[in-house]
């Protein structure tokens, strides 16, 4: 069985004014690629220029972290939208830190939503096209979930997909992501058997076992939560194994 190529991005910028959410420093040594959050759910115009500065210091690729406007309830809080009204909030999240990249001589890399309207997007299509129509507008990939409208959408419009997966979340017995209001802790030695099974094996370690990939799957983006207790060990180890994986490809 061919092993897949991987990437590793992390969730970045999740603070407001004084406050901040996870060690972006530390984490963005350990990432390939960040996706940074647009005000709507977390940031503003200083964190969000802050982490720009960072991952151009890092060599890190920087994507946009669009949510649905729900600072309150960090964007992980279901919220009915129209596709049309849903693809205006994207463009004008996306557009703010176009500004912050251009400034700093950096490109946008891709677009993946935060939180519930990730889930919102992965289950309907007329939502998808038009999340995924935001990144044809951008030019750039969409990040989501392979197997889903994500997939789908991106391949009817013409979107390259960056297909992702959860080191720290968990998957139910169908195969469907598992989207908490708060991330509980995971055993370090549970992430390195799901990225192990992940990259080796293609399977998603479920709840009740195992499931294969999607077909068509072949380069994968594993996401590390930036608030998950004990996220920079997490990354790390996470990180070791892909260079591991991904070193044994140019074998």
């Amino acid at each position: 069985m061919n092993r897949l190529r991987a990437t590793v991005n992390c969730d970045m910028g999740e603070g407001f004014a004084l406050y901040k959410i996870g060690d972006d420093e530390s984490l963005m040594k350990t990432i390939h690629l960040a996706n940074v959050a647009c005000g709507f759910h977390a940031s503003d115009f200083s964190i969000m220029n802050e982490t720009v500065q960072l991952a151009k210091a890092n060599n890190v690729c920087v994507g946009a972290h669009p949510s649905l406007p729900d600072r309150q309830g960090w964007g992980r809080r279901e919220m009915a939208m129209e596709p049309d009204e849903l693809a205006s909030c994207f463009i004008y999240q996306i557009g703010a830190l176009t500004g912050f990249l251009k400034l700093h001589g950096l490109p946008l890399n891709h677009i993946k939503p935060h939180g519930a309207v990730y889930g919102m997007t992965a289950r309907d299509m007329a939502l998808a096209r038009a999340v995924v129509g935001t990144a044809k507008l951008f030019d750039v990939p969409f990040m989501g979930l392979a197997g889903t409208c994500h997939q789908a959408a991106a391949k009817e419009l013409g979107v390259p997909f960056i297909a992702e997966w959860f080191a720290d979340l968990d998957y139910s017995a169908e195969g469907k992501l598992i989207i908490t209001k708060k991330h509980d802790p995971v055993p370090a030695d549970a992430v390195r058997d799901r990225v192990n099974r992940l990259l080796q094996e293609q399977k998603i370690t479920t709840v009740s076992g195992a499931l294969p990939l999607p077909d068509g799957v072949d380069e994968v983006s594993i996401c590390c939560h930036s608030d998950t207790p004990g996220a920079v060990e997490i990354a790390q180890a996470v990180k070791a194994l892909v260079d591991e994986n991904n070193s044994k490809l140019t074998q």
